[in-house]
């Protein structure tokens, strides 16, 4: 079944027939301007466009942006590039890149999975746009950017082979961009899924939904279980390896602790069964304790206990270089270097666990301030700009945060700007919450600019106006949850 023409509802054959569209735009280009955005969705993004743009022999530079805002776009139709691929973004800038597409300043293709922008009555919408909102597939949970990149790839299936070799990136990207449940990944993803395992890319398999199956040591891989808090053994060292030290299972090797992928599936089971016992018996609830076994991805051609090989930590790798000013980095890994540019990932990726590490703290010391539908918090230049959303994400349910209502996130962009990300709930989507058009609307009531998925969003807005963008927010947000 092929990955770009299903969803959860059936074929959707109209996605496969706009691709090709886009495919056919691109091979009439003398050569492509590739933007693409930062994270690891984003960078995914370009890897495929890249490596499918390359395998079709079509001349192409690429580029990175934080935001595509008038500024940037500005920026791009100052080029002397005829063609500009948009991927994982380019969809919430539809009203900034139409005009300058009708004056032919460029022509746009896109492939994107955000939310798209309003356009005036007076403006049409480019032709080559590809986003799965279009065909009736969740941009939010059923194909990320990176899938829409695909989608586009397997349409342009250059003289080298079909490109369904780049599905496991593309399973990267979706995960990194929060898409996968407890039940992994669904609608047009599980396509890609399939697609990759038929192309001997992707493994999938039941396994501990716990982050660092491949790297980290078995103590320190339950410590850090935080998804699923199971008392004396989350956040608790001593009592992660006192819980393990009980299992009769061999925990080291040479001296040194074990890491989930050393073990063998009978002590795997045994961990698992100890866990479940564990957890029942400290009274974690049903629902969460069903939330500590699931479907997992890795990659079948990447070394075994490297960053590389689960999906999890292939994209958390990918989040610590382009939110760095490292983007060349990140699709450097990407595209196979597994020498320079890995190590200098790597050293990327200690940085950002500390930022994180840090910026959670902070958090949970200062707490949020919580109106009558939102809570936020100002980070100022404590927490850099680009990853104060992965913060808000982390905190939610953490001491002091609450998870019942959506979290608003503010850090200093530069001396005009202020970032802003909010994070909500699946939950709280079914009741009606998207933070894609609070984002937007808010941003714009107040001279700013924003937008994103109903789930998670993001925003500019210029300093000062703090105060008055989370009263449009809230009462929004209100609005929507009524």
């Amino acid at each position: 079944m092929s990955a770009d023409t299903t969803n959860a509802e059936g074929p959707v054959p109209e996605l496969r027939e706009r691709a090709v569209g886009c495919a056919d735009r691109l091979r009439a280009a003398d050569r492509v301007l590739l933007a693409s955005h930062i994270d690891a969705d984003g960078l995914t993004s370009a890897a495929i466009a890249a490596a499918a743009l390359e395998r079709a022999e079509i001349p192409f530079e690429t580029v990175f942006a934080k935001q595509l805002d008038e500024t940037e776009v500005k920026r791009i139709a100052a080029t002397d590039y005829e063609t500009v691929l948009f991927t994982d973004f380019g969809s919430g800038q539809l009203d900034v890149i139409a005009p300058y597409a009708a004056g032919e300043a460029f022509t746009p293709v896109i492939a994107d999975h955000h939310q798209p922008a309003d356009l005036p009555a007076d403006v049409e919408e480019p032709t080559h746009h590809l986003n799965p909102l279009l065909f009736g597939i969740d941009g939010a949970s059923e194909l990320s950017g990176a899938g829409a990149s695909y989608t586009l790839a397997r349409a342009l299936e250059g003289p080298d082979g079909d490109n369904r070799d780049l599905a496991g990136l593309a399973v990267v990207g979706a995960v990194g961009d929060m898409q996968g449940t407890d039940g992994g990944l669904s609608g047009a993803n599980e396509g890609i899924v399939a697609e990759g395992v038929d192309a001997g890319v992707v493994e999938e398999a039941t396994d501990l939904l716990v982050y660092g199956r491949q790297t980290r040591p078995l103590p320190k891989f339950l410590e850090y279980a935080t998804d699923v808090r199971i008392p004396g053994i989350t956040n608790d060292e001593n009592g992660a390896i006192e819980f393990l030290s009980e299992l009769d299972v061999d925990l080291k090797e040479g001296g040194e602790w074990r890491r989930w992928v050393d073990l063998t599936m009978a002590e795997r089971q045994a961990v698992v069964s100890g866990l479940l016992r564990r957890a029942i018996a400290s009274g974690v609830p049903a629902d969460r304790i069903e939330r500590l076994v699931g479907t997992t991805y890795t990659l079948s051609d990447e070394k075994p206990g490297t960053e590389l090989r689960d999906v999890s930590e292939f994209s958390t790798l990918l989040n610590a270089t382009a939110r760095y000013e490292r983007a060349d980095v990140g699709l450097a890994v990407c595209l196979g270097d597994r020498d320079e540019a890995l190590e200098r990932a790597r050293t990327l990726l200690r940085n950002h666990r500390r930022n994180l590490s840090e910026g959670l703290e902070w958090v949970k010391t200062e707490g949020t301030t919580v109106e009558d539908n939102i809570q936020w918090f100002d980070a100022g230049t404590r927490i850099r700009e680009t990853i104060v959303g992965i913060v808000a994400g982390m905190a939610v349910g953490a001491s002091g945060v609450r998870g019942d209502v959506p979290i608003v996130a503010f850090a200093e962009k530069s001396d005009e700007e202020v970032k802003v990300s909010a994070r909500g709930s699946h939950a709280l989507v079914r009741q009606g919450l998207d933070l894609s058009r609070v984002m937007r609307e808010a941003a714009r009531a107040v001279g700013g600019d924003g937008g994103g998925h109903d789930v998670a969003a993001g925003a500019t807005i210029p300093t000062g106006e703090r105060e008055a963008f989370v009263a449009e927010a809230d009462r929004i947000v209100g609005e929507q949850l009524s």
